[in-house]
């Protein structure tokens, strides 16, 4: 399991740190969210997050669904979230003690300046959702703990995003990462722009790049093998121990067979793509040498004659002067008797 530390937790070229956003699939049980946290560990997860909020501090009474009510059939923002908001501060402490346990990073997603204070102790870095990117009194307070930063940038501008990131600077963060995401639930396939990957790459390269998914997951798990293809370096998905229970998140979580088949995708790709700069590599050594030519005679030739295109050709292997030194070959002397098919060599010619 890959863990992102001070320093170290946006290190481009790492292996990715893969966060399993449990959020509130727990249900409100703190025996199923610690279940949760052991499948995450054994699927392979760096951290497990949660959601940390009390839902009267969160959305009116008044707020709209925005998600596929045909999956969560809850009318209002208020009421889903009054639904899951039971854990208490000793609640997360506990599941920071077991995550710690089980060898993965306690996460939380605070919603509130009361969820900051208590969680800045208990977390490596803070995740912030991209519900969440132009809440400036929230930015300022989580960015004067000091602590490093993730931010999702669903339904964002790069111009609110441009604004985020100064604010989270300017205000004491060390280190930020900004994840690509669409705020749908779920999302469609043809709607999550990955390539938007790169952009956010391209426009903030100070910031590690990475994704947080809301598709459904593939048995292959494509769409975050090929987030993390493009370079993904932070990848987040929620998190379920049964994808078919009704209502939340589950219906587009993935589970720990979906976690474990994407980090053997990981695993993979990390290995054929290998490093980026262009290397002459050892297990190439033996096509370079019987698979490249060298410069050979095409016809006899006798001591003292001067080498003219006409008495040469190139022939596998690359035993002898290779054809990038053709021209200089060209009017130099052979210092014996050669036949036709010889394999010139330095040693050969003066």
């Amino acid at each position: 399991m890959n863990k992102i530390v001070k320093n170290n937790m946006f290190n481009k070229g790492s292996f990715p740190y893969v966060i399993a956003e449990v959020g509130v699939n727990h249900e409100g049980s703190l025996s199923l969210a610690k279940e949760l946290i052991d499948m995450a560990a054994e699927g392979g997860a760096s951290a497990v997050k949660f959601q940390t909020y009390k839902a009267d501090k969160l959305a009116s009474k008044e707020s709209p669904p925005y998600w596929d009510t045909s999956k969560e059939s809850t009318k209002s923002q208020y009421l889903l979230f009054k639904k899951f908001d039971s854990f208490e501060p000793k609640d997360y402490l506990s599941l920071k003690d077991y995550c710690d346990k089980k060898g993965v990073d306690f996460l939380s997603t605070p919603f509130d300046n009361d969820s900051v204070d208590f969680l800045a102790p208990i977390m490596p870095f803070f995740k912030i959702a991209s519900a969440d990117i132009t809440n400036i009194p929230l930015l300022r307070k989580i960015a004067k703990i000091g602590k490093p930063v993730i931010l999702s940038t669903g339904a964002s501008t790069n111009c609110e995003i441009e604004y985020a990131v100064n604010e989270l600077i300017t205000n004491g963060v060390p280190d930020i990462g900004l994840l690509h995401c669409m705020l749908n639930y779920p999302t469609d396939y043809k709607n999550a722009g990955l390539s938007m990957i790169t952009d956010l790459k391209r426009l903030f390269p100070e910031c590690v790049v990475g994704y947080s998914d809301h598709t459904f997951p593939e048995s292959d798990m494509m769409t975050l093998s090929t987030a993390v293809t493009l370079g993904a370096l932070v990848i987040e998905k929620h998190f379920t121990h049964d994808k078919a229970i009704v209502g939340n998140d589950h219906f587009h979580s993935m589970d720990m067979h979906d976690l474990k088949v994407f980090m053997d995708n990981i695993r993979r790709i990390k290995l054929i793509t290998g490093p980026v700069e262009k290397t002459n590599r050892s297990d190439e050594t033996a096509a370079r040498l019987n698979a490249r030519r060298s410069i050979v005679l095409s016809k006899n030739v006798e001591s003292g004659d001067e080498i003219t295109e006409e008495h040469l050709t190139v022939k596998r292997p690359a035993f002898g002067i290779s054809p990038i030194y053709w021209d200089k070959v060209i009017g130099m002397k052979v210092l014996s008797d050669f036949k036709l098919d010889h394999i010139l060599k330095w040693q050969d010619l003066r």
